[in-house]
């Protein structure tokens, strides 16, 4: 799996999710950014990445680091 790949399934799974996704085939970091997360807990927002991705966690994937933001936390660090 390329880092394309991984990025159309989470932005194809969240809805409005801004991804960013670097890696080599076998590991990934991402960060993802969707309004979606808003009022949810942490463990929340990464259940839905997962959900997200599926089947490509069971074997395309062997590491997938990511973070999730709010629009809101993610202005926040840019400043």
């Amino acid at each position: 799996m390329q880092a394309d790949e991984l990025k159309k399934l989470i932005e194809e799974g969240i809805s409005s999710a801004q991804v960013t996704v670097q890696g080599d085939g076998d590991h990934f970091e991402a960060t993802v950014v969707s309004a979606a997360f808003e009022g949810k807990s942490s463990v929340q927002q990464h259940q839905m990445v997962y959900a997200a991705l599926g089947d490509a966690m069971q074997g395309a994937v062997h590491a997938l680091s990511f973070r999730t933001l709010t629009p809101e936390q993610s202005a926040k660090q840019i400043q």
